[in-house]
């Protein structure tokens, strides 16, 4: 087994607990996926959420307002820094590469912190194309009542259900043709928090986006 950094081995303790779902396609639902002092560092970050416009169900809509641990943003804040090197480490990547049965060699690491309030939405979608991997750390508990977790299509008509949105617990897919996913529009009282991490293809072509744009996995 090959050295990891205390967040390294947290995650992939997490990741060798993780329950794995078969349906509607092959996803893993994770608990305790970073050190809580990690998860609080994370959400006192001094960011406010952007105010939601028309999403037209897509993320990419409000480009200008999302917030990524790009070099910047590691260079000002320790937390983003020892995440994005956690999640880089060999140690983690060859684990991720052995349980979820994906090559990441050559592939980028992504990584977006989200502060979604009411109003946003995601339509279904896959995922595939220029992201290798998909993994999501919920920051934050739902409000009460409320179920924040990303909804799960067996089809873009066929809702299957929601992860469920709990403090530092998430969602790991490998996007294919039919990795559906989205987040119906519903109640979001308060900030909805979370984390998307993705590894993607050399020709992503937002390298600030990046966590390390010089440095390919492996």
């Amino acid at each position: 087994m090959l050295d990891a950094t205390p967040t390294a081995a947290h995650f992939l303790a997490s990741l060798d607990a993780a329950r794995e779902e078969p349906a509607p396609y092959r996803h893993w639902l994770l608990d305790n996926m970073l050190p809580d002092r990690m998860v609080e560092q994370v959400v006192a970050l001094p960011l406010a959420p952007p105010r939601i416009e028309d999403t037209q169900g897509r993320r990419e809509t409000n480009n200008s307002t999302r917030w990524f641990f790009g070099a910047a943003q590691q260079r000002d804040y320790p937390v983003c820094a020892e995440l994005a090197a956690a999640l880089q480490s060999p140690a983690v990547v060859q684990r991720l590469a052995q349980r979820c049965a994906v090559n990441l060699k050559g592939s980028y690491l992504r990584i977006e912190y989200c502060l979604d309030t009411d109003g946003f939405w995601l339509e279904p979608h896959t995922d595939i194309g220029a992201k290798f991997f998909t993994m999501l750390i919920y920051l934050t508990d739902s409000a009460p009542g409320e179920n924040w977790g990303t909804d799960i299509f067996a089809s873009p008509a066929a809702h299957v259900g929601a992860a469920p949105f709990l403090r530092n617990h998430g969602l790991i897919f490998i996007p294919g043709s039919d990795t559906w996913h989205g987040f119906v529009k519903r109640k979001i009282t308060g900030i909805r928090r979370s984390l998307i991490v993705n590894y993607v293809t050399p020709e992503w072509r937002s390298r600030h986006e990046l966590a390390f744009p010089e440095t390919p996995i492996g």
